[in-house]
């Protein structure tokens, strides 16, 4: 069971502020797309083998922005109902969920590095593994705060199983080793 750990979570006013709460997921993530250059991205995409009902390289982008900011205002939401809620439970709920957020966020935006920067596949693996559950119990923390923010992260759950299939199929497919599928680019 996690607890509030103010040294790993973001500071209050990131959840107050609809709009913090909102773009900095987005910004984020756009920011680790750019960073690990797109147009190689796509390159050593198209090059790796990948298992079936892999999608073209354009979807990741439309989906991960909806679902960034998607999971920026259930942390406001979820963060402002608890902590100005009467009940200390919720007060609590909401924080700890406030630790478990910026965990996962830390955890989902190192997961593109490993992956495609690093050619890491089995620590990637390890990584959206350890996302997908702290995502999970995530919901259950903010959805007893609020049962819409529960709901509200299941797209993002959704969306992590399918990419963890991905993952760990891609990984599988190529030996987990990235390397050579990147000399054949």
């Amino acid at each position: 069971m996690t607890t509030h750990i103010p040294s790993l979570t973001l500071p209050s006013f990131v959840f107050e502020q609809p709009a913090v709460s909102i773009l900095l997921p987005v910004i984020a993530g756009a920011a680790i797309g750019y960073a690990t250059r797109p147009d190689e991205t796509q390159r050593q995409y198209r090059a790796m083998k990948q298992p079936p009902l892999n999608p073209p390289g354009w979807v990741f982008g439309p989906v991960w922005t909806g679902l960034y900011a998607t999971m920026g205002y259930t942390a406001y939401r979820a963060y402002t109902t608890g902590t100005t809620s009467l009940n200390l439970a919720d007060l609590s709920l909401a924080k700890q969920g406030a630790t478990l957020y910026t965990i996962q966020l830390a955890l989902n935006l190192i997961w593109m590095p490993l992956f495609f920067g690093f050619n890491r596949p089995i620590a990637a693996t390890v990584d959206i593994l350890a996302l997908g559950g702290t995502v999970g119990y995530l919901a259950y923390v903010w959805g007893q705060v609020d049962s819409t923010c529960g709901w509200l992260l299941a797209p993002y759950l959704g969306w992590l199983s399918f990419a963890t299939y991905l993952c760990v199929g891609a990984g599988h497919l190529n030996g987990w080793d990235f390397e050579s599928s990147k000399k054949k680019q």
